[in-house]
C-alpha cells in the first residue's frame, strides 16, 4: 500500500548525488517501501534546455524525461537499500527497453514519474517506469540500473 509522503528539494537532495541544472525530481509525494515510488517535475518554460528544444514550439527532450524516470527509480532504490547521496555509489543506468514516448511535455505540465522496482539481484536493480500529464501517459520505459563505485579518476572532487 503506497503512503503518502512529502519530500521536498532539500530532502530529495540529501537522496540523489544530482544538482542544477541536472536534479529533475522536485518532489516525492508516494512511496511503498522497496516497491514503488511517485515522485514530481513541475516543467517551466524557464528550464535551460527549451531555448533550443525548439524555440517556436518547446518541448521537454525524450532523454530528458528518461533522465527524471531514472532520478525518481534511483530514489527507490536508495530507499530500500539505506545508501545515501554522500556513499560514494552511483546508479549508473544499464540498460532502457520498451521506451515509447505517447505526447509531447511542454512548458507548463507537471510530471507525475511513477517507478515499481521489477527485480533487484545484487547491485543490479530493474524498474517499470511511466511519467503522466494529468491521466495522460507521456512515456513508459524499463529500466535498468547497476549500483557502483565509480571508476578511478571519476570520483567527485
Amino acid at each position: 500500500m503506497s503512503k503518502e509522503v512529502n519530500f521536498d528539494i532539500r530532502e530529495v537532495m540529501r537522496l540523489l548525488p544530482h544538482r542544477y541544472p541536472f536534479l529533475l525530481v522536485d518532489r516525492v509525494i508516494e512511496h511503498e517501501v522497496g516497491v514503488s515510488i511517485v515522485g514530481i517535475k513541475n516543467v517551466t518554460y524557464n528550464e535551460g534546455f527549451f531555448v533550443g528544444h525548439f524555440p517556436e514550439l518547446p518541448t521537454m527532450p525524450g532523454v530528458l524525461i528518461l533522465e527524471a524516470l531514472a532520478q525518481i527509480s534511483g530514489i527507490l532504490a536508495v530507499l530500500k537499500s539505506g545508501l545515501r547521496a554522500d556513499s560514494g555509489l552511483i546508479l549508473y543506468f544499464a540498460g532502457i527497453d520498451n521506451a515509447r514516448f505517447k505526447r509531447p511535455v511542454v512548458p507548463g505540465d507537471q510530471l507525475r514519474l511513477v517507478s515499481e522496482l521489477d527485480k533487484q539481484k545484487r547491485d543490479l536493480w530493474k524498474f517499470r517506469t511511466r511519467a503522466l500529464v494529468g491521466d495522460a501517459l507521456a512515456c513508459e520505459a524499463d529500466m535498468m540500473c547497476v549500483l557502483k563505485k565509480p571508476e578511478r579518476g571519476q570520483e567527485a572532487a
